[in-house]
């Protein structure tokens, strides 16, 4: 059994705001070692459309009815919604390797070793950085609003439309959730935890905040139709 745990949280849906300074609190507790192992937080975002520091107005065709907000991360311009299954790990990467390459071809690996339990074949076309989305359920036509990650004629798919019919929503969201976590396990060598977000926030508040070094907000410019 590993020596090294990661504790994972399923936080059900979860705004894109919310998450997000979620994500800078929790981080801010594992560098000050209030919490004593990594979190890999497991959620879906309500329709959300995110405009990363490389994003390109072109590549945002319509906004529709959904939330906008431009953030700091790089990329380019990325959707979020329901039966998309967004992990954000909150990683010491002392404990493994310090190398965020190595990190990204990890997190990459974890992907595609859930996918294959799935029975999706997949391979390395992308990047990822602090986290991954994986669609499982989502309704693809939402990405009709936008150029997904500013690739052109790029047709985005998911772990339903792969499988084809047989397997109920509910079952394939609870069967992806496993074998992501199990692909999570198996790439960066780690015991997976099963944990309440209640239970990391209490032990995250276990001493006297600082001021965090994780500053910054998202910056929502838009909940209009364009």
């Amino acid at each position: 059994m590993s020596e090294r745990v990661v504790e994972v949280v399923q936080a059900g849906v979860v705004p894109y705001a919310e998450a997000l300074e979620w994500q800078r609190a929790v981080a801010q507790a594992r560098i000050e070692r209030r919490l004593p192992h990594d979190v890999l937080l497991l959620l879906e975002h309500p329709p959300v459309v995110t405009l990363g520091r490389n994003s390109h107005e072109a590549h945002l065709l319509r906004g529709g009815d959904v939330d906008l907000f431009e953030v700091e991360r790089g990329g380019d311009v990325t959707y979020h919604g329901p039966g998309q299954l967004v992990g954000y790990p909150i990683i010491d990467l002392a404990g493994y390797r310090r190398d965020l390459h190595w990190y990204l071809r990890s997190l990459e690996q974890a992907l595609i070793d859930a996918l294959a339990e799935l029975g999706v074949p997949a391979e390395r076309k992308w990047v990822t950085w602090h986290g991954f989305a994986l669609n499982v359920t989502t309704d693809l036509t939402a990405f009709d609003r936008i150029v997904p990650c500013g690739i052109p004629g790029v047709v985005m798919t998911s772990v339903e439309r792969e499988r084809g019919a047989g397997s109920g929503e509910q079952d394939l969201w609870d069967r992806s959730i496993a074998a992501v976590i199990r692909g999570f396990e198996r790439a960066f060598g780690v015991e997976a935890r099963v944990a309440s977000r209640g239970d990391v926030e209490e032990r995250r508040r276990g001493e006297t905040c600082r001021t965090s070094a994780l500053d910054g907000s998202p910056r929502r410019f838009s909940s209009t139709p364009l």
